[in-house]
């Protein structure tokens, strides 16, 4: 059916909905960087995995990346091309399938490597190493804060490397901009270019936000176009995830009530940040609402202002306040910005709560269905 991508109101039931016409603006942009600056960005798994949607990806990149055996399948038998794995543990019942879903495999420690490399012929190898230096804020998403389980720091290293390891794989960002890479790459090198002559390719990871409107592409292209003149024996690979989903579609939601208890109004919706939005209470953010702000108490004015409420049963499903420019209605649509990236990997079903329907806003306005979920989706997740 055709959709107001402005206002959704066609849609009367919670969807995750992706737009094909800004996605392909994103694929366009990380296309552009990887050809000017010489470098592969793949697909990080970890942030986007509507699979659907892989025949568009495959328009403008070769590959993806993987950190589990599921995610290894994925990248082999539904993108057609074998993943860039890396795992903080691989274990000994998911080893040899891994391996055959991968063309680059990385080891968190010297003791899985030790424990695996044998039995992975065919496959080039990596270490994951730790720069011990990252400007990501938020604990619960720093990779390289002091106890950190990710990764090998320089003083556990050999000065010789063993013969299979081809690789470095680094990661140190998360939503980050290129001011920042540019200043962690001068870490990564003062700890580890020592080991550089010795490797084929080296991973940056993820968190490279580049389709993001303030990040400096340009300097980004530039950063890799120098390394690669000190280091022209590396291939250089990044993996960001939310780059490639970043602003490319909303979560529609609908009021279902509105309650008021010592003077706050919370409008109940038909969706849950626990379980369809759980970045916002792990990160936390507070996402951006269509046709509402972000309350201040500068702003004086809250004759219309509201907390939104999940529909779970946890006290803590709610988020506020918004200031909206009217009285909220049951059956309005709440249009929660930015949902795709992160978001669609994360969702659960606690509590039994219907899980939003998965759709893509294809560029003549036309909306497909990708996915419902029913009943029979929460039973299995049990049996």
């Amino acid at each position: 059916m055709k959709i107001n991508r402005q206002t959704f109101e066609e849609v009367h039931t919670p969807y995750y909905i992706i737009e094909e016409r800004k996605l392909r603006n994103n694929l366009s942009l990380i296309r552009r960087v990887a050809s000017e600056a010489g470098v592969e960005v793949i697909l990080a798994f970890k942030a986007f995995a509507l699979w659907k949607t892989f025949p568009i990806f495959r328009e403008y990149i070769q590959a993806t990346t993987a950190s589990s055996l599921y995610e290894a399948r994925m990248a082999y038998e539904q993108f057609g091309s074998k993943a860039h794995t890396y795992s903080p543990a691989y274990t000994e019942d998911e080893f040899a399938e891994i391996v055959n879903c991968s063309s680059h495999l990385t080891f968190n420690s010297l003791s899985q490597y030790e424990r695996f490399h044998q039995r992975a012929k065919g496959v080039s190898l990596g270490l994951r190493v730790n720069p011990e230096y990252s400007e990501v804020g938020t604990a619960l998403y720093n990779p390289c804060a002091p106890g950190t389980r990710f990764g090998v720091s320089a003083d556990k290293l050999p000065e010789q490397l063993p013969a299979d390891i081809e690789g470095f794989h680094c990661h140190c960002h998360c939503e980050s901009g290129a001011d920042v890479f540019e200043r962690t790459l001068r870490h990564i090198e003062e700890k580890f270019s020592r080991w550089f002559p010795q490797l084929k390719w080296i991973n940056f990871g993820g968190g490279h936000l580049m389709t993001r409107k303030d990040y400096d592409v340009l300097r980004l292209i530039r950063m890799m176009k120098e390394f690669r003149q000190r280091f022209p024996n590396l291939k250089v690979i990044l993996e960001p995830g939310s780059a490639f989903a970043w602003q490319t579609g909303p979560l529609v939601a609908q009021v279902v009530d509105v309650v008021e208890d010592k003077g706050i109004r919370t409008a109940i919706l038909n969706v849950s940040f626990t379980c369809h939005m759980p970045d916002c209470l792990e990160m936390p953010y507070m996402p951006e609402v269509r046709g509402a702000s972000v309350w201040c108490e500068d702003k004086g004015n809250n004759r219309f202002l509201y907390r939104l409420g999940g529909n779970s049963c946890l006290s803590g499903d709610f988020m506020g306040n918004w200031l909206f420019d009217h009285e909220l209605q049951v059956g309005e649509n709440i249009i929660f910005e930015d949902m795709i990236h992160y978001t669609t990997v994360k969702t659960n079903m606690f509590n039994g709560i219907s899980h939003p329907s998965i759709a893509i806003l294809h560029e003549d306005d036309n909306l497909e269905l990708l996915r419902k979920f029913s009943f029979e989706d929460y039973l299995n997740r049990m049996d």
